[in-house]
């Protein structure tokens, strides 16, 4: 065990009752007869259930970890960050059971999450309660209510307070806030986003899919510091910090957001969305005597139904099974400056409705006629380092051995000056849940995408160029103008009769839209925006296209007549099994 683990488990008579678990990643993980009456639970043994990242399994066969053993890991570096802070600086004055609700509120804090981790709170919650403002961390706080009155466990109406504070890093809920507002840095820091949370799920995730990287969990934690009731780090560190910011983005740009994972998700929320009017699963959200049974076997539940009500959401399910997946048909990046826009333009409905409209030439009418907003998915996937636009390291306090107790914010000139110019980006992918819309769906979204044009002077000038490629007479019949009642971001609708000047006024709102989107940080381009707009040559494909489904491509069947083979000879293994099975 490492010093600094020996340190979190000091009574010697304690050693005896201590349950050891093998992680793999921290190894042995020692946690108290105490904590473990909370994990003697079904509301925490649950978690064993809830896949850590969703349905990224079945792209990263790796990725089968689950919420169960993240949480043994955070309470467990929870309760080491704590004792290193009370062992290095005992002039803060933290106690036994500071460390106790530290590391429960690193156990607990997601207790909340619903099958396939982000998948139910990020997608499918959103679209079953449309406005309902719901996450995980809320039902978090309902299921360790509910675990503590369900099982009558030792703890306190202070600790609980305290521990969901915790858990929600909000140091304005409870005495200690304001007393050791250090702590609640510890397990949700709200500040800049450096806890134990990101350090375990950072480190599991990294390992499960194949990645060993060069962050070294417990050399952070010896470094840490507090310094103004804030949690500090080792100048020298620094690049180690960095290094994880850039691992947290780079994590949620190869496997998190990865193009199959996202349209798997697509696939599981409308199968659960089929099945919601007749099971009504989503209203267990409230409810802990039913959230505690919702786990990632509910797609198992419904695929092995006989109710006719389920019979279109099992038809999704053995779509994914026979990997008959929803197809990216384009994708693109833009700059965080250009959020807003893209979303105000880029939907389903409006994808649609260009195709319908007659500014496509030489489309299948049929095809068209039998496209919906149905056949059609767009995901917009916003890509960080941990604070949005901005630099997340102009958020960490640092202190040097010459001065242990001064924390100030490191320059450039003493950390890298090869930083990104921006440090958030936003990832669109159109998906068609037909193959035979691919082509239909590529060209009606990328005549969308010619209407948007970039803000400043350089930007529109690679617009611009991109733009001599088009077809002109499909500039003539675009954009219907709008009737000045919409609101601000609202786009004009398309019309077959529309006018050339209709072209000019998209543009106007599209521009306007963007002009009003959250400024960034950007420290190269003047306002960090998309360099340019034209379509993705990496992905182009004919109007007409329909993109095959590996499981609905047609094979080629061998068949060698008996005779071809020599006289005397047995048949080969192929014939000999196929003549076997007809048999029986």
């Amino acid at each position: 065990m490492s010093q600094i683990g020996s340190a979190a488990i000091s009574a010697p008579n304690q050693l005896l009752s201590i349950r050891r678990f093998k992680d793999w990643v921290h190894d042995y993980v020692l946690f108290s007869p105490w904590i473990c009456s909370f994990i003697d639970t079904k509301h925490f043994q649950r978690l064993r259930y809830i896949k850590q990242l969703g349905v990224s399994y079945y792209v990263f066969p790796g990725a089968s970890h689950n919420r169960f053993e993240h949480c043994l890991g955070v309470g467990h570096l929870a309760r080491l960050m704590a004792a290193h802070l009370r062992d290095s600086q005992p002039q803060l004055g933290i106690s036994e059971q500071d460390i106790k609700c530290v590391e429960l509120a690193g156990l607990c804090h997601d207790l909340g999450h619903g099958p396939w981790s982000h998948l139910w709170d990020g997608v499918f919650v959103p679209k079953a309660f449309p406005g309902k403002k719901w996450k995980h961390e809320d039902a978090s706080e309902m299921m360790f209510d509910d675990m503590v009155d369900t099982y009558l466990l030792e703890i306190t109406p202070a600790e609980i307070t305290i521990v969901k504070a915790l858990i929600a890093g909000d140091k304005s809920r409870c005495p200690l806030g304001k007393e050791k507002p250090f702590l609640f840095e510890i397990v949700a820091n709200n500040r800049n986003g450096l806890d134990v949370d990101k350090f375990d799920y950072i480190l599991r995730d990294c390992h499960a899919v194949g990645d060993r990287g060069n962050i070294s969990i417990s050399r952070l934690i010896s470094s840490a510091r507090v310094i103004d009731n804030q949690i500090c780090y080792d100048i020298k560190d620094a690049n180690q910090i960095y290094e994880l910011y850039y691992t947290r983005f780079s994590l949620h740009k190869r496997v998190y957001n990865h193009k199959t994972t996202k349209g798997i998700e697509y696939m599981v929320t409308d199968a659960l969305l089929a099945a919601e009017p007749y099971l009504k699963v989503a209203n267990f959200v409230d409810k802990p005597d039913r959230y505690v049974f919702l786990t990632d076997n509910l797609l198992n539940k419904i695929e092995e139904s006989t109710e006719k009500e389920l019979e279109p959401a099992r038809a999704i399910i053995e779509r994914l099974r026979t990997r008959d997946l929803y197809r990216v048909v384009d994708f693109k990046v833009f700059s965080f400056n250009d959020k807003d826009m893209v979303q105000q333009n880029v939907t389903p409905a409006r994808i649609v409705e260009v195709a319908k409209s007659g500014c496509l030439k030489g489309v299948d009418e049929e095809l068209v006629a039998e496209l919906t907003v149905d056949h059609v998915a767009v995901g917009l996937s916003v890509l960080h380092y941990g604070r949005g636009p901005n630099n997340p390291l102009d958020e960490v306090t640092f202190y040097s051995k010459q001065q242990p107790d001064v924390g100030r914010k490191a320059d450039y000139s003493v950390i890298s000056l090869s930083m990104p110019e921006s440090f958030a980006e936003v990832w669109l992918r159109i998906y068609t849940k037909e193959c035979k819309f691919f082509g239909l769906v590529q060209a009606a979204y990328r005549q969308i995408l010619k209407m948007l044009q970039p803000s400043d002077v350089a930007d529109k000038r690679l617009h611009d160029e991109a733009e001599l490629e088009l077809d002109p007479d499909s500039m003539r019949k675009i954009w219907t103008p709008g009737t000045g009642m919409e609101s601000p971001g609202t786009p004009p609708s398309f019309s077959r009769n529309a006018s050339v000047s209709s072209l000019a006024e998209l543009r106007t709102a599209a521009g306007q839209s963007a002009r009003s989107s959250t400024p960034g940080t950007s420290r190269g381009r003047a306002v960090g925006r998309t360099p340019s707009f034209s379509d993705n040559q990496f992905t182009t494909v004919p109007l007409n296209f329909r993109d095959p489904s590996p499981s609905r491509k047609p094979r080629s069947k061998r068949i060698r007549d008996v005779s071809d083979t020599m006289d005397g000879a047995p048949p080969p293994k192929s014939l000999r099994l196929a003549s076997g099975s007809s048999s029986r």
